[in-house]
């Protein structure tokens, strides 16, 4: 007994330490004497899905499914697996394989009506199919409709995502803004923030992240301002005051390595014609990332 947990927790912990390959190896040997442990078979699939082997993953979950046919999660992570299949295949292939996604995410929603990673599947499907293969934007709301009475917030963000699909800006602006009202978090800011930059209105994302910034106090938010100031060429001494911030107080819980700033600097400084600076801070970001294609093109472009 005492085995069998610590494979499993050293199996766990690969995985949240994205050891994926490490996680998948621990269980396959564990389960070579433990065929049947039901936790095992499922972080075996979660190691698989984490790498993309979408086969070996529908494998494990379809296990699960089969042999626990009333469990909602096994039937949502059947019908993930399956659905990350279709989209790395031909549109032939796919088509054969979005039934069965239908079917294991409508059984999850069936079996478990408050499971919101489920009703958010099926908005996200139900979106993105086309109508010819029963893509529907009335049904996508529908479920949305269920995620709002689950949760106010995550049902504003499936409603704006949807509206936002379906070109209805205003609407889609609407929700949005309701979810940041009601829940404030750094994903509600970062979902009006990229509607804001699909619509091509950079001022407008740039004061959702200033507000975000006020409230939140992450230094992530000043990078993602003075990128949107770099890309669109607009308020640049507020870009280069913010991507010196972000390097300043740069952490690895951060995300974006120092480098990607060094190459936003050399964008403002490119626009603001002092090539001198520009070719200083690209050069900083070529020798920390050498490899970055981007980088490269930019410097011969300067």
């Amino acid at each position: 007994m005492c085995f069998s947990q610590t494979a499993k927790e050293k199996a766990s912990t690969f995985i949240a330490n994205k050891q994926f390959k490490s996680a998948q190896s621990e269980m396959i040997s564990f389960l070579e004497t433990n065929p049947d442990d039901v936790e095992a078979i499922e972080l075996l699939g979660d190691a698989y899905g984490h790498q993309k082997k979408w086969d070996e993953a529908i494998e494990q979950y379809e296990k699960l499914k089969d042999r626990y046919p009333n469990k909602a999660n096994y039937h949502y992570k059947y019908g993930g697996a399956l659905g990350m299949k279709a989209l790395s295949v031909s549109k032939l292939r796919a088509l054969g394989i979005i039934g069965d996604v239908k079917e294991a995410f409508h059984k999850a929603a069936e079996l478990d009506p408050n499971h919101i990673d489920t009703r958010w599947a099926l908005v996200e499907l139900y979106v993105s199919l086309p109508g010819i293969v029963g893509g529907s934007n009335s049904k996508a709301l529908k479920y949305a409709q269920e995620l709002e009475n689950l949760s106010k917030v995550d049902g504003y963000l499936a409603k704006g995502y949807v509206y936002e699909y379906d070109d209805e800006p205003e609407l889609a602006e609407k929700y949005y803004r309701l979810a940041i009202k009601v829940g404030g978090s750094v994903t509600c800011y970062e979902k009006l923030t990229n509607f804001y930059e699909g619509q091509k209105q950079p001022e407008k994302a740039i004061e959702n992240m200033e507000e975000a910034h006020q409230k939140l106090q992450r230094n992530a938010l000043h990078y993602q301002i003075g990128k949107v100031c770099a890309d669109y060429n607009i308020q640049l001494e507020k870009g280069e005051k913010c991507i010196k911030a972000y390097i300043a107080n740069h952490s690895s819980k951060d995300g974006v390595p120092k480098e990607w700033a060094y190459y936003r600097l050399a964008q403002i400084y490119k626009h603001k014609e002092n090539k001198s600076e520009a070719l200083k801070w690209i050069d900083k970001a070529i020798a920390g990332l050498p490899d970055i294609e981007v980088f490269q093109e930019f410097k011969e472009g300067i």
